[in-house]
């Protein structure tokens, strides 16, 4: 081998070995990078797209919120843990100062263990990080109100979610409850609290202060401005046809827990020992169609109010069992005859539960809540308003406002809405059903902010 072959092998051999050399480097770079270094955390900041302040820092976060953690040696991070609950984090949103992170629903809160409740730890292969962090469960919310026009003294009980150590009940007219209040420590998804004397009879919401933070009830509570007909002199009971007259009425006291309030109707009225199955209209209570919603109810409910906020409501007493037949048409206006599952009416059929027989009975007198969209004319997606039912009255010949008892045959995918096969066979039926306090309501629900914006 000349000098020339000699020279030339040994710079490819240095060449290779520089390569080598420098592959190992950046190897050995790689590595460290995958491991990761210190991890600090500087600040933990919600990132909310709806607020008007969408990025915050915050000493708390609630489930399923999104958060941003600003700090240090975040390349190369292998997990992330809430509450001792591994959560999954996109890399893509991760960088050396910064990562997205998302407050899963599985999140343990009053589950985990005391010494990992309340921190976010993370990890790389070689170091961690765990920093003090309130968790809290969603915000709690108010579904329903077992009355919402209860007697004084009376006890109610509120449905919802996250109804967790309700301390406080606050009702119309600034009334404060903070005594005597039970709630369901379990699952928390109700509480009971007695009805006090001094609330607004203009009605409103009831707002609460729970361990998991305040809520709002809809805006229905103790509404008595917007009652149709109370069968007490507030409204007009139409006489005329077949209707249930004013002798028809009762006024004995019944009902446990929350008791009937002066007179009320009886949908099968004493004079009637039984309905007939496969019968429609086989009673009917109406108003006498004098009423004039448009100015009873727009100064508190304005014309132009989203529809699915707006609803009827009406007190029921079932002192023994309804189940497998009958059901009460609510009739915007009195221009049908029985039957209809379409048009200006909604069918209550209370025993009839995710397509089952569900055998329904009261203990008391109970608050049942209709939304307009779940009238048949208004239930499909246009964007209704309150004015469509208004204009829908005010074109009517009959304004009579009423509920008729029905004992026909029911088709499922009438209830539903949707596709069915199945029937449910009516059969005579002597059931006692009692209604009180038709009313208009709002549904509207102030809203709650952790944050001020």
């Amino acid at each position: 081998m000349n000098n020339n072959s000699k020279t030339k092998a040994h710079w490819i051999f240095m060449s290779l070995f520089g390569l080598l050399f420098i592959t190992m480097i950046f190897t050995a770079c790689s590595n460290d990078d995958d491991a990761g270094g210190v991890i600090t955390i500087d600040g933990v900041y919600l990132e909310d797209v709806n607020s008007s302040v969408p990025d915050r820092q915050v000493e708390f976060a609630r489930l399923g919120q999104l958060l941003r953690i600003e700090g240090s040696g975040f390349t190369g991070l292998k997990r992330a843990y809430i509450n001792g609950f591994q959560t999954s984090f996109n890399p893509v949103y991760v960088s050396e100062t910064s990562m997205l992170l998302r407050v899963s629903g599985d999140t343990p809160i009053t589950e985990a263990e005391d010494d990992l409740r309340n921190t976010i730890r993370l990890t790389n292969d070689n170091n961690e990080i765990v920093i003090p962090f309130e968790i809290r469960s969603s915000p709690p919310s108010i579904t329903s109100v077992s009355n919402t026009l209860p007697n004084p003294g009376e006890q109610i009980t509120v449905y919802g979610t996250g109804l967790i150590e309700v301390s406080s009940v606050t009702f119309p007219g600034d009334v404060v409850v903070t005594e005597g209040i039970t709630y369901d420590e379990e699952d928390a998804e109700f509480f009971t609290v007695t009805m006090p004397e001094g609330v607004s009879e203009s009605g409103g919401s009831l707002f609460i202060q729970t361990a998991n933070g305040p809520a709002y009830s809809p805006a229905y509570f103790n509404f008595k401005e917007g009652i149709i007909l109370n069968f007490d002199g507030m409204g007009e009971l139409g006489e005329f046809g077949n209707t249930i007259r004013q002798a028809n009425l009762e006024s004995a006291p019944i009902g446990e827990i929350n008791v009937s309030q002066g007179n009320y109707v009886p949908h099968r009225p004493d004079s009637i020992e039984s309905f007939e199955a496969a019968k429609n209209r086989l009673s009917e209570v109406f108003t006498s169609g004098n009423e004039n919603w448009r100015s009873q109810f727009t100064p508190f409910i304005p014309a132009t109010t989203p529809l699915d906020e707006v609803a009827f409501q009406f007190d029921v007493y079932v002192p023994e069992v309804w189940e497998g037949s009958g059901y009460l048409k609510i009739l915007l206006i009195n221009n049908f005859n029985g039957g209809e599952w379409s048009g200006g009416v909604y069918n209550y059929v209370p025993w009839i539960v995710d397509g089952e027989i569900e055998p329904f009975q009261t203990e008391g007198w109970t608050t049942v809540t209709v939304p307009f969209t779940d009238f048949y004319l208004f239930e499909d997606d246009e964007d209704y308003t309150f004015e469509d039912v208004l204009a829908f009255r005010e074109s009517a010949t009959y304004k009579n406002f009423g509920i008729f008892f029905e004992n026909s045959d029911i088709q499922l995918s009438d209830v539903t809405r949707g596709s069915s096969d199945v029937e449910f066979l009516s059969s005579a039926t002597s059931v006692k059903v009692f209604t009180d306090n038709w009313r208009i309501v709002s549904l509207e629900t102030p809203t709650v902010t952790d944050f001020p914006e």
